[in-house]
């Protein structure tokens, strides 16, 4: 399903991509207030990672709750949550020991077979 979004306004100057992790066990909401004329809000469900363009300057706020009620829990600096753009080379990107044994364990092949790219999670464990 595609995911209407709401580009930063072009007079914006300096556009970083960014990415938050809900790493919690309950339902947030990710809410951009602080640059005029743009409205950003995102529910982010538990483990979800939420990738998104932003100006520097702006600040994510994160407003955590359980049934009805939602309380703003941190403001995270958008020039914090930047991540890079470009992607390393195929030929960079060495799968882990552990992820090749565990290919092993599940396919019962050899790591001969493996896909060519395995990626290890960035979230280990949820709250």
């Amino acid at each position: 399903m595609a995911q209407i979004l709401d580009p930063v306004p072009y007079n914006s100057p300096g556009r970083v991509l960014c990415c938050y992790v809900n790493a919690t066990s309950n339902i947030q909401i990710a809410r951009i207030s602080n640059v005029p004329n743009w409205y950003f809000e995102r529910v982010v469900f538990p483990g979800q990672r939420l990738v998104f363009e932003a100006i520097p300057e702006a600040l994510l706020e994160i407003h955590t709750g359980k049934m009805a009620s939602a309380i703003l829990s941190d403001k995270i600096p958008c020039d914090r949550l930047q991540i890079d753009q470009e992607l390393p080379p195929i030929d960079e990107v060495h799968p882990s020991a552990a992820a090749l044994a565990y290919h092993e364990r599940i396919t019962g092949r050899s790591s001969e077979g493996k896909p060519s790219v395995l990626t290890t999670p960035a979230l280990s464990s949820v709250d």
